[in-house]
């Protein structure tokens, strides 16, 4: 039995099914980016084989997260810079969901960004998607975290004298075993390294440059993009900590000298995930919490407050 019917369940998937039935009208603006992570995502999910009703997609707060009215699968539209907590619990319940988190670079670099530490430290099996356009751009045009220094914005009119985090050596200081970055302009690329992401077991961080045509004029700078793994000029181990971080270093520092570099950057396949660490050590029920919510007769120490809510069917 599982918590949710549909999980294991080997059918062909298209990539329709993930397009809801009333689609609401997009809210994004023209030219915005994140129509690419939308398209990217539709794309992966019928590739590795998970079906709308195996899929949980938590989102944080901005335009990053609208995503949800845009993809039919589960959803938790959670609070500003919350969402990896959100799925991780999800994920920890009913680990044969496959759990995506998705946020902006304020959302998920600023706001939320003890979670994102502590997520990759702990190797969570999980996606995690930053929408990166180096703006706050549903609050209209406050400079991010990773707004470039000097860039002039509402809440910096002289300009941010501020240098901008590096997410790609965070993420790989902090312990993720899956690190990439692409771009909307690059949907091909966007595709592979979200199926990658998908399919991978532990925590898959992925920085998608999403350009703000709106509130971030030099949304010109992820044109034109650099595919390290096709280049000649780039030659590095990505299961290297040391020769990835140094290709991290030097793609944080071309970003903002007008060079996208855009790829895979460091790849762990041998990282027990958090899930399996917990296992190895006897704090992992070997039955998942979630299947005890439709266990009429299981033994539960307090009354269970999911009792006052219809069960999934």
């Amino acid at each position: 039995m599982s918590a949710f019917n549909a999980i294991g369940e080997e059918r062909d998937i298209d990539r329709d099914e993930y397009t809801p039935g009333i689609e609401p009208q997009p809210t994004w603006c023209p030219g915005c980016g994140d129509f690419g992570v939308l398209k990217a995502l539709k794309q992966a999910l019928p590739e590795v084989g998970r079906t709308p009703e195996e899929t949980l997609l938590c989102t944080g707060i901005g335009c990053s997260g609208k995503l949800n009215s845009y993809l039919d699968t589960y959803g938790f539209h959670t609070i500003h810079g919350r969402s990896l907590p959100v799925a991780r619990a999800a994920k920890l319940a009913n680990p044969g969901l496959e759990v995506i988190a998705a946020g902006g670079d304020g959302d998920g670099y600023g706001i939320g960004g003890n979670h994102f530490m502590h997520t990759a430290r702990e190797n969570h099996d999980m996606t995690y998607i930053v929408f990166n356009n180096e703006i706050f751009g549903l609050t209209k045009g406050q400079t991010s975290p990773t707004s470039p220094k000097g860039h002039k914005s509402k809440t910096q009119p002289s300009g941010s004298a501020k240098t901008p985090i590096r997410p790609l050596s965070l993420s790989l200081t902090s312990g993720a075993s899956y690190v990439a970055r692409t771009a909307a302009v690059n949907p091909n690329q966007a595709k592979e390294i979200l199926i990658e992401a998908i399919e991978h077991d532990g925590f898959a961080h992925v920085d998608f440059l999403t350009q703000c045509p709106t509130w971030n004029k030099d949304a010109k700078q992820y044109v034109p993009y650099v595919d390290i793994q096709d280049s000649d000029d780039y030659d590095f181990d990505v299961t290297d900590r040391r020769e990835a971080s140094e290709m991290m270093y030097e793609a944080e520092d071309a970003l903002h000298e007008g060079t996208v570099l855009t790829g895979r950057f460091y790849v762990d396949e041998d990282r027990p995930s958090y899930q399996e660490e917990k296992k190895a050590i006897g704090e992992m029920p070997e039955e998942p919490l979630a299947e005890r919510y439709f266990a009429d007769d299981y033994d539960w120490d307090q009354k269970r407050s999911y009792d006052l809510l219809d069960r999934h069917v």
